[in-house]
């Protein structure tokens, strides 16, 4: 049995509902998407008290398996109008398995800013967060441990998320304490900020009961085992996700300088000072960690703790997206500058992918100049003042876009893209396109395929293949970084998840968990009133020829929705 929390914010009244067998693995992006539809999410206003807000752990929270703490926070997107669930590691969602809940749901707004406390007692308080308003995050954690002691994990709304900014994610702790792991996309902290709920605190205490204990523990070290012989599980543990940038820059998708080119360094220069091997060895010869694990019972480890010259650190976790957004596309060269404003934006507790994206905009309307750090910091410390610039600013890139007349703006359904461009990784521009999460490459990244000579249909398949796998693992608290053993052993997956909780799948569940998952978030955008036209990438992308390559984007909503449907036909 798990429990799942129904916490109303008017009255402050907690529901408790029992959750049994099949209602506590189908979790995650699917009980997302599942309960917004029930409760007619996709009509109201984002940031209205009807919006809900739902945070789902997955049916092994708690435990030492390996990437199986991974969190979801849902609700309807204030930024793109459409479905969000925004993805996260730390250690809350390893807090709530140990209190064996499934998740909460938090339904209107509170009266007054709340800190909402969950022990491991069982008891629910409502505590005044008026000593961590305006407060930066890591200032506003350190007091949250004084407050609660340290065997706590916490959901937190940083100072832009207070103030209803867009770009605002949830912080969560890391397994150090830092507040550095985002559920971070689509405005999520605006909406909790709407909520005046500043954190959620959460007791961690020990391992959940399972159906059969004994065979779980054995699934956990199977999976573990199966992870350690993976060659491209080693890769990600010694350079992390930074090596994408090593290859994306070398086949020529990288981000440069709002999406103008797609390389910034050519190999007769040396080695691109934002990829994963220059930074391991900067970061090692600092005395800085090139391996750190974002949740609990992590083997995979591909986080790092990135330190300055002087072995101070300077970020926690400095991440591919980050130094593909906040670097190359704001014309940064250097992991220390980008270091440094990640730290930053840590501490606001926004979305490095959609502030990269909305700088490099700025950037290319002339009002500030490609690699000026310290233009970058202005308008972050403008974000943390929340004066008029920073307000427009925490919008987002669509909207700064607009309002600045600017034409080149990297986004699908008003979210910006990450940093794969797709007029040369088309498969995963392809996945962009269709997700109704916006421009989110975790949705469906097959960066590597090779799309030479093949059709739009051809690549809608492989984009929808794993789509599929990608929203089941979202739907079960799974890392998709684990994807080379997970999609190869969903017998082992449906074994462990019938021991842990007496049900009695077979393994096309994991198929069907995800086909549903995605069926039931289009069926979400629909009724929000999002259309094909909503998918379309930017028209630049299909008249700007991208150097090195030359390529322009060749795939059009109307077409590539069209094989969809084929397919699920």
């Amino acid at each position: 049995m798990r429990k799942y929390l129904h916490i109303n914010l008017p009255d402050r009244v907690v529901r408790t509902e029992e959750l049994h067998g099949e209602a506590i693995i189908r979790v995650g992006r699917h009980f997302i998407a599942r309960s917004l539809l029930a409760l007619g999410a996709a009509k109201v206003d984002p940031l209205s008290p009807e919006n809900p807000l739902i945070f789902s752990a997955g049916p092994f929270a708690g435990t030492n398996f390996s990437n199986a703490n991974r969190l979801s926070v849902g609700c309807r997107s204030p930024l793109t109008g459409g479905i969000k669930e925004a993805n996260s590691g730390g250690t809350f969602a390893y807090a709530l398995g140990q209190l064996e809940t499934a998740g909460l749901t938090l339904y209107g707004a509170s009266s007054d800013w709340v800190v909402i406390r969950i022990t491991k007692e069982g008891g629910i308080t409502f505590d005044s967060a008026a000593p961590y308003l305006g407060k930066g995050n890591n200032e506003a954690a350190a007091l949250l441990f004084e407050r609660y002691g340290r065997k706590i994990s916490f959901a937190l709304c940083g100072p832009v998320g207070e103030y209803l900014g867009l770009v605002s994610g949830i912080s969560i702790a890391d397994t150090d304490g830092r507040p550095s792991r985002l559920a971070a996309r689509g405005g999520v902290g605006a909406v909790m900020g709407s909520k005046k709920v500043k954190a959620i605190v959460v007791d961690v205490d020990r391992m959940p009961t399972f159906h059969d204990r004994k065979k779980v523990m054995g699934a956990i070290r199977e999976y573990g085992k199966r992870l350690a012989a993976e060659p491209a599980i080693e890769t990600f543990k010694r350079v992390g996700t930074a090596m994408m940038g090593d290859f994306t820059n070398r086949i020529g998708g990288l981000p440069v300088r709002n999406f103008t080119a797609g390389r910034l360094v050519e190999a007769s220069q040396g080695p691109l000072k934002l990829g994963g091997d220059y930074i391991r060895e900067r970061n090692v010869s600092r005395g800085g960690e090139p391996s750190h694990a974002c949740m609990p019972g992590c083997m995979i480890e591909c986080s790092n703790v990135y330190v300055d010259d002087k072995g101070v650190e300077l970020v926690s976790p400095l991440e591919y997206e980050t130094l593909g957004l906040m670097g190359s596309n704001c014309g940064l060269e250097d992991p220390d500058d980008v270091a440094r404003l990640n730290g930053v934006a840590n501490d606001l507790g926004v979305d490095t992918i959609e502030v990269g994206a909305t700088l490099g905009v700025l950037m290319d309307a002339g009002l500030g100049a490609f690699g000026d750090a310290g233009f970058m910091l202005e308008a972050l410390e403008d974000m943390r003042r929340g004066n008029a610039r920073g307000r427009l600013l925490a919008q987002g890139t669509a909207r700064v876009g607009a309002h600045y007349g600017v034409a080149r703006v990297p986004v699908i359904k008003r979210q910006g893209i990450s940093a794969y461009d797709p007029r040369v990784i088309e498969v995963t521009g392809i996945s962009m396109m269709l997700t109704a999460q916006g421009a989110d490459h975790t949705a469906g990244n097959v960066p590597a395929y090779d799309c030479k000579g093949k059709t739009t249909a051809e690549l809608v398949a492989v984009s929808l293949e794993m789509q599929i796998p990608t929203a089941a693992a979202d739907s079960l608290g799974l890392c998709i970084f684990g994807r080379s053993v997970t999609n190869v052993s969903a017998e082992l997956i449906v074994a462990a998840l019938n021991d842990a909780h007496g049900t009695a799948f077979d393994p096309a569940f994991i198929r069907t968990l995800g086909r549903e998952a995605l069926q039931m978030e289009w069926e979400f955008n629909k009724a929000a009133g999002l259309t094909e036209a909503d998918d379309e990438l930017p028209a630049f992308f299909y008249s700007e020829a991208l150097a090195p390559s030359g390529k322009t984007a060749r795939h059009h909503s109307a077409e590539v929705n069209r094989r969809l449907r084929e397919l699920l036909a």
